[in-house]
């Protein structure tokens, strides 16, 4: 009986000991138990911009210590509200989705706000409904930025085609709606041929050559994204226009992304510019912001810490506008928009493992 008793007490000691070690290692990672369940939905897995964003996101969700749940709704906006029910049976704490029909999404966030699960839009902004945040750049820049980069390039004259992306997309709105006002009141004497291509890669290359066969003349693309960056080469090597930068014969290209792909031909001379839309912020401050969400922290409009700024688009929703500077092969300043070198190693696109 006392041996009984003796190691009884022993067990006790040494579990309290194990205990005692264990609440005073210090280590701050969370257990799979401990990490707060979220769901992530990915738009598509079609372009480079988006696998890459695909491949940031479990990275930045351990460092964080989150547990993911990861969707693909393949640019379809049923897919998406069958993939939220699925993440809310799941028990999830917070939603990551990059909606690509920015109205249609409405619905399904009323839903999340009724459960109370905070969501946060990534690269796109829904038309109504609330959310916790928005991630992305400034949309209406990167139109912007392209005008000032073509308009320069051209001496304010000529012609251009703009190869749109879905304008069901609040993005698509933004670059083209900002593209042709740059346009018009700093290059009135630029004629622009908006060419609507749902993101569809295929269709932004037969739009183009047609525009080309009907204006052989037309020296300036600007792609919306990068998705029109492999049939744009084909149609300008097609037709004879895939030349160095100082032969007469050549067509400014501009593209929207940052992908390493853009960065190769920018130093090539195939194209001339991008924007680099940060694929690695997206997934992280993404998923910095759905964990802000469930430990109850609260933001303001104004600068933050990232070199962006939070802004108030609405009641109940804020926007974080990271940057996405202008790229180009000497870095040069176009218009007033400064650029930075494709092969700064500052850019995502160049960091790629």
């Amino acid at each position: 009986m006392r041996l009984r008793t003796a190691l009884c007490s022993a067990v006790s000691t040494l579990s309290a000991l194990a205990l005692l070690s264990a609440c005073s290692s210090g280590s701050t990672s969370a257990s799979a138990g401990d990490a707060p369940l979220v769901g992530v939905d990915y738009p598509r897995s079609d372009t480079d911009f988006w696998n890459s964003y695909i491949k940031y996101t479990p990275e930045y969700g351990k460092k964080l210590g989150l547990s993911l749940k990861t969707t693909n709704s393949q640019n379809d906006v049923a897919k998406l509200t069958a993939n939220a029910q699925t993440f809310i049976s799941q028990g999830v704490k917070g939603i990551a989705m990059a909606p690509q029909d920015t109205a249609a999404i409405a619905p399904t966030l009323a839903q999340l706000e009724s459960k109370k699960i905070p969501v946060v839009t990534v690269d796109t902004r829904p038309d109504t409904g609330n959310v916790y945040m928005v991630v992305r750049a400034d949309n209406r820049a990167y139109g912007e930025k392209a005008c000032q980069y073509l308009g320069t390039k051209l001496d304010g004259k000529g012609k251009v085609v703009m190869l749109e992306g879905g304008l069901d997309s609040i993005n698509g709105r933004d670059r083209t709606e900002a593209f042709n006002d740059c346009m018009k009141k700093n290059y009135p004497g630029i004629k622009v041929f908006g060419e609507a291509t749902n993101w569809d890669g295929a269709v932004a290359a037969q739009k183009l050559q047609t525009d080309l066969t009907a204006h052989p003349d037309i020296k300036g693309v600007y792609m919306e994204a990068s998705f029109a960056l492999s049939g744009t080469l084909q149609v300008l090597k097609q037709k004879g226009l895939l030349v160095d930068p100082k032969d007469k014969k050549h067509v400014f290209v501009v593209s929207n992304d940052g992908i390493p792909e853009e960065l190769k031909s920018i130093a090539a001379g195939k194209i001339d510019a991008t924007v680099s839309q940060p694929a690695d912020l997206y997934a992280k401050y993404a998923l910095f912001y759905l964990k802000a969400a469930i430990d109850g922290k609260m933001f303001k409009p104004g600068k933050t810490d990232h070199d962006s700024t939070i802004i108030k688009v609405r009641d109940g929703v804020l926007e974080d506008q990271l940057s996405a500077p202008l790229v180009t092969s000497d870095g040069g300043t176009y218009g007033g928009v400064p650029s930075v070198k494709s092969d700064d190693k500052s850019l995502w696109g160049n960091n790629l493992g």
